[in-house]
């Protein structure tokens, strides 16, 4: 179950360029982040204040968080307010690359591998 919820924080998680300034997240903005593998979903809203919230369901529970997040020297952190997945640093961060809505690819953290997929509008 850590494993699951490490996997859904880690949705952003990807190697890559780094790109400066808050314009690299601007197509995540009213757009929905889905992650699926493994035995959870989850569904990660980026908005322009510098929050997020995630909606993740696994093994037939649903889980929510929410945070801020930042771009810093080619990283997303993201800092979770309580509660805190289990097992995940806080804050969480990672290489990013910007992403197109429409655009799908993988992340590989711990062994486990997520489906991302960038869809428009809020789900």
């Amino acid at each position: 179950m850590n494993r699951v919820l490490l996997a859904a924080a880690a949705a952003l998680l990807l190697a890559g360029p780094a790109f400066a300034g808050d314009e690299a997240m601007t197509n995540f903005y009213g757009n929905t982040l889905v992650a699926t593998g493994g035995i959870a979903e989850s569904h990660t809203h980026f908005k322009a204040d510098h929050t997020f919230d995630v909606s993740a369901t696994a093994m037939g529970m649903d889980y929510n968080f929410r945070g801020t997040w930042k771009l810093e020297n080619g990283q997303l952190c993201r800092h979770y307010d309580d509660p805190v997945p289990p097992r995940t640093p806080n804050p969480l961060c990672a290489p990013f690359e910007p992403h197109k809505v429409g655009d799908s690819w993988t992340v590989t953290m711990n062994g486990n591998t997520r489906n991302l997929t960038l869809k428009a509008g809020i789900e």
